[in-house]
Order: structure tokens, then C-alpha cells, then sequence
């Protein structure tokens, strides 16, 4: 059975998945209007900035990391509680208004958990906003679309992960058969076989038997020489 979760910590997205993603941020920023749309991956325990929207103010960059636990941030609380999350106004919100994404002067944010197949927790995608923004429910539905969209590709990644490697046990395993197969018990002195039943035979009537081969007796050039001193010395 496949690790997903260790698996996840040297995850290497496919560029054709990657090309997607970031399209899926552009795309998000620019229908919200807002300065950043973001995937974020959860990497030990930090809180990762995967792929990050190419848009106006955005003040996050990829490759950016932040200790998770304890952080305050809104990202934190999505992986948490596993649920969306949607501030308005931090600013306006005694729980959220000295979270470190107010320093960056984002002061709204909606977000919600991606998840690996085995249901442990890949990160979030969020969007956040330097104004008060209540969202419509048209993007958060979007952003939940576009969220299963990301998980159908983390699903995808890790089945081709998994047969792969099973079929790399079934050549391991094929090739040790064919090992096996090719170990045919045979005496040490008189040559014979012994098949699967437990009886012997000369390898003449053990390969007729086996691969259905009749035989044209010939001498090799070592044994014709011998046979022929031998015939000539007579």
C-alpha cells in the first residue's frame, strides 16, 4: 500500500498540471477583482505558497513559508477545522484583526481545504482581498468547483503513483517466476528430470513431453571428432 502522505512531501507536479493551477489563481484574482489568488501546500510543518495569481498587489510569492501552527493565520484555521472560511473585514473581527496577513494589508479572505486521496491535508485555496469583501455566492461556488478540480488532479497523480509501483512488483515478480520456471531439478550423474509429478526422465522425453519437441541426433564437431578417432582406432 502506497504512503500518500509521505509521498505528498516530495510531491512533483506534473508542468501540464502546474500550467493549470496557476491558471485556476489568474483566473480567480481577475473574476474577484482582488490582489492575490493562491494554492498553498502544507509542507512538515510549515504552510507553503504553492502557486501564487500574477496579478496587481499580489504580495505572495511562490516558494514563500510560514510556520503553521500557532501562525494566526486564516489558512491555519481552514486546515484546522477542515472547512471554508470567509472573513470580511479582519480589520472588524476582534478574533482575526492581528493576523499576520493584515502586515501584507490583506484584510479579507475566503478559503477552503484541498485534500490527498487518503483524505489527509494537502493545503488550501484561498483568495484574499486588501478591502472589505463579502464575495458572492457565484465565486465561492467557483472556488469549490475549482477545488475539486485540484483534488480530481492530486487523485489522478497518486492512482498513477500506485500502478506504478505495483507494476513494478508485478515485473519483480515476474521475472523471479521466470527464475524459478528456469530451475528444472536434474541428476547429477545420469541427467535426467524429474517432472512435477516426481518422475524422471532422460531430456529427450521430458522436453517431448514438455514442449512437445521431437529430436534429429546429431553429433556437436567435439563429439563427432571423438566418435570418429574412436571408430578409426577399431
Amino acid at each position: 500500500m502506497i504512503d500518500i502522505s509521505a509521498k505528498a512531501k516530495d510531491l512533483k507536479i506534473p508542468e501540464q498540471v502546474l500550467r493549470s493551477w496557476q491558471d485556476i489563481v489568474d483566473l480567480l484574482a481577475q473574476v474577484a477583482n482582488v490582489p492575490a489568488g493562491l494554492i498553498m501546500r502544507l509542507v512538515d510543518e510549515d504552510l507553503e505558497v504553492f502557486t501564487s495569481s500574477r496579478s496587481r498587489g499580489n504580495p505572495y510569492h511562490v516558494g514563500d513559508r510560514e510556520r503553521c501552527a500557532g501562525s494566526g493565520l486564516y489558512c491555519e484555521r481552514v486546515l484546522n477545522t477542515r472547512k471554508r472560511l470567509h472573513v470580511a473585514n479582519a480589520l472588524e473581527d476582534e478574533e482575526w484583526c492581528t493576523n499576520p496577513d493584515i502586515k501584507l494589508n490583506m484584510i479579507s479572505y475566503l478559503g477552503f481545504p484541498i485534500l490527498l486521496p487518503d483524505n489527509s491535508l494537502f493545503g488550501t485555496i484561498c483568495i484574499l482581498d486588501s478591502r472589505a469583501n463579502d464575495y458572492s455566492d457565484t465565486l465561492d461556488l467557483l472556488m469549490q468547483k475549482f477545488r475539486d478540480m485540484i483534488q480530481s488532479h492530486l487523485e489522478l497523480y497518486f492512482m498513477n503513483a500506485v500502478l506504478g509501483e505495483q507494476y513494478e512488483r508485478l515485473s519483480d515478480y515476474l521475472q523471479e517466476l521466470q527464475v524459478l520456471r528456469g530451475l528444472i531439478p536434474i541428476c547429477c550423474s545420469c541427467k535426467k528430470i524429474k517432472d512435477e509429478e516426481g518422475q524422471w526422465h532422460s531430456v529427450e522425453k521430458y522436453l517431448h513431453k514438455d514442449l512437445d519437441a521431437d529430436f534429429s541426433h546429431t553429433y556437436c564437431p567435439v563429439c563427432y571428432k571423438k566418435a570418429m578417432a574412436s571408430i578409426l582406432s577399431k
